[in-house]
């Protein structure tokens, strides 16, 4: 008996004895005598209320840069580079024949096949109705308009409205969410069809030329084959 009430004493005095439970758990002894838990501290990161790590240097709601389109919205001639001959084909087909580049453009971009067929019939047919009846391509605008969204939102392209407010800061007092920045961005998209309907789609043409290659030309790859370099035999 007197031997084990020395070592309860003794384990009294060391500690109570380690659980696996508590392994690993740092803590600080309080006032009380009872191990209150701390958090493990990390170097460089502060933590949410889910327990996971969130880096100081990402910050939620941080505005996202933008990108700038490749051309000018009335630079329908290009530029002197090796785009120069398809930036005119690009305005040839937009001032004779825009049914053909708005297909050209969605089949670009959706990489779909039957794409142009599908775009191009409907919007030619709106095409004969507005110029029948009004006088002027009215109706087509409001049919092709949405490829210049998905083209913004694609490549994160600065749109018409963040491109004033940039200007003149005049703008983005009335906005308060990114709903309602990219709602007057599709606004500005349908008005710069509407308006100028025709450079509109020569700059989606150009844009998309430039970033994406069509998609009849990786349906098949080219093979080149390379003859072998004339060979002669000769005596020792």
């Amino acid at each position: 008996m007197a031997a084990e009430d020395k070592h309860d004493s003794h384990r009294s005095e060391d500690g109570d004895e380690s659980s696996p439970l508590l392994e690993g758990n740092d803590g600080k002894m309080g006032s009380d005598g009872q191990t209150k838990a701390v958090a493990p501290a990390t170097e460089g990161y502060s933590w949410t209320a889910d327990g996971l790590p969130l880096s100081h240097g990402s910050v939620m709601g941080e505005p996202v840069e933008r990108n700038q389109w490749d051309s000018g919205l009335f630079s329908c001639l290009g530029r002197n580079d090796e785009f120069c001959s398809s930036d005119l084909e690009v305005c040839l087909l937009g001032s004779v024949a825009p049914c053909v580049l708005y297909g050209s453009n969605v089949e670009r971009l959706g990489s779909a096949p039957g794409t142009f067929t599908t775009h191009c019939l409907p919007y030619f047919g709106l095409y004969l109705m507005g110029n029948s009846f009004f006088g002027w391509n009215c109706l087509a605008p409001w049919f092709s308009y949405p490829i210049r969204s998905a083209i913004r939102r694609k490549f994160n392209l600065e749109g018409s409205f963040e491109a004033l407010n940039r200007s003149c800061g005049c703008c983005g007092s009335c906005i308060e969410d990114e709903m309602q920045r990219e709602h007057c961005e599709t606004t500005c998209d349908f008005m710069t069809h509407v308006m100028c309907h025709t450079c509109a789609l020569c700059q989606e043409g150009r844009e998309l030329r430039r970033r994406l290659p069509h998609p009849g030309f990786k349906a098949q790859p080219v093979v080149v084959v390379v003859p072998p370099p004339d060979q002669t035999m000769g005596r020792h």
